[in-house]
C-alpha cells in the first residue's frame, strides 16, 4: 500500500472513492460533478487530499479543509472527508490516513484537526476515539440551512 497526496493525476482515483463515499452517505452516484468539484479544490489548493493506493486501485482517501481560530491565531485543518473502499476495510487504511492528516497537522505547525461524524456512525467514533482525537463536550455546534 502507498500513501500519496493527490494531484490531478490521480483524479480518476479520487473520483472513484469520492463517489462511492457520497453514495454511502445516500447521495446519488454522479462521477462528472464529483470530477469537476474534486477538481476544483485541487487546481485551486482549497483542500488538501491524501489517498492510499495498492497498484492502480484506490483502497481510501480524506480530504482536509483549512480553517483557522481566530481568538488563538492559528491554522486549523478540518479532516471532512475519510472514505475506505469495502473491500480494503479492516486493513489499516483509514488509520493510515488518519495518521498521515496528523502528520500533515504538525508540519503546516496548525493548531490541530477538527472533525465531525454522524451520531450513528459508531464505527467512525471508535476508530476517531483509537486514534487519539477526543469528543468536544464544551461547544455546541449550530447550522444554517
Amino acid at each position: 500500500m502507498e500513501m500519496r497526496r493527490a494531484t490531478m493525476d490521480d483524479l480518476d482515483t479520487v473520483v472513484e472513492l469520492f463517489d462511492q463515499y457520497r453514495v454511502f452517505y445516500k447521495k446519488e452516484s454522479d462521477k462528472e460533478a464529483v470530477r469537476r468539484f474534486l477538481s476544483d479544490r485541487i487546481q485551486a489548493e482549497e483542500s488538501v487530499i491524501f489517498i492510499v493506493v495498492e497498484g492502480n486501485e484506490g483502497l481510501g482517501f480524506t480530504q482536509l479543509y483549512p480553517t483557522f481560530s481566530s481568538v488563538s491565531l492559528e491554522r486549523m485543518w478540518i479532516l471532512n472527508d475519510l472514505f475506505v473502499a469495502p473491500t480494503a476495510r479492516k486493513l489499516g487504511v483509514a488509520s493510515m490516513l488518519i495518521d498521515q492528516a496528523k502528520s500533515f497537522s504538525l508540519q503546516t505547525n496548525s493548531k490541530g484537526l477538527i472533525l465531525e461524524t454522524d451520531a450513528d456512525n459508531v464505527n467512525a467514533q471508535n476508530l476517531y476515539d483509537k486514534t487519539g482525537f477526543e469528543k468536544d463536550t464544551t461547544y455546541h455546534y449550530y447550522f444554517f440551512h
